[in-house]
């Protein structure tokens, strides 16, 4: 078998408008067309996807170290501009573990996201 590229990564959701705010206007991401009838809505990042869907979201495991759960990793041109933003919107916010130029939030259900400048 050979992978040639990711599609998608599916984030379970309980409150999707809440959601679509955090993904569409916080992180500014790009919402694209879905066929599907089940409640979600479909963002996209060049040729890679974000799936809504509408569940149980996961609890954090690491409630200390964001970085040590599950989460979407996303590169930012300028981290400075991706702090201000997340500050702006009052989403919550921690900085790498390691020292490197990232750091982590939560959307409104508690997924977790790395916003790395690379």
């Amino acid at each position: 078998m050979k992978i040639t590229h990711c599609l998608h990564t599916a984030v379970l959701v309980a409150d999707l408008e809440k959601a679509e705010h955090f993904y569409g206007m916080v992180l500014g991401l790009e919402r694209c067309d879905r066929a599907l009838k089940f409640p979600g809505a479909w963002y996209e990042v060049n040729s890679y996807q974000i799936h809504l869907m509408v569940g149980t979201p996961a609890e954090l495991h690491n409630v200390e170290k964001w970085g040590r759960n599950r989460h979407i990793a996303f590169a930012v041109a300028d981290l400075e501009a991706a702090k201000n933003q997340l500050q702006a919107h009052d989403c919550p916010m921690q900085l790498s573990a390691s020292g490197r130029a990232a750091i982590f939030s939560q959307d409104p259900d508690g997924n977790v996201v790395e916003l790395s400048q690379i």
